[in-house]
């Protein structure tokens, strides 16, 4: 990385900038568009939280994070979870730390907001980002959601 990554929010100045965020061909099939995420946290306002990954002013990533969902759907608040829900790095970014930086951000942000743990989804394959996620210390949980392997971090420790 050649400056300090930082977060922005999606604004009208720097939306361009976040749509045109894409990943490797090979990666599509993997995670959906920011474009898509933008409309989910547009309909989902208070609990999604979309921001554009920039080095210096350069457009490396898109993350979204989920805050205090009820997973289980069930009403009782026992399944009350925050994660990172979608991560795109561009393809010319990759490998440079940029995603790491992604995951730290989304735990600084669920500690700032009182959480213990940090939930993602990913899906499962030889292209899939399961490594990337269990190198950063990401435990599979054992459930599945929408067909993707369900991973947490602890962030007490």
């Amino acid at each position: 990385m050649t400056t300090t990554p930082h977060l922005d929010e999606i604004t009208p100045a720097n939306l361009d900038a976040a749509v045109d965020i894409r990943v490797r061909p090979d990666q599509e099939h993997l995670v959906d568009p920011v474009v898509k995420s933008l409309a989910e946290a547009y309909v989902h306002p208070g609990v999604a939280w979309p921001r554009l990954i920039r080095d210096g002013e350069r457009a490396v990533g898109f993350l979204m994070a989920f805050f205090d969902i009820d997973w289980t759907g069930d009403g009782t608040g026992t399944g009350i979870r925050s994660g990172l829900w979608r991560l795109n790095i561009a393809a010319g970014e990759q490998g440079r730390g940029y995603g790491r930086f992604a995951v730290e951000s989304v735990a600084a942000e669920i500690r700032r907001r009182g959480g213990t743990r940090l939930h993602v989804t990913w899906h499962p394959g030889p292209a899939g980002p399961e490594a990337f996620y269990l190198g950063l210390g990401f435990r599979m949980t054992g459930e599945t959601s929408g067909g993707q392997t369900v991973g947490v971090l602890d962030l007490t420790g």
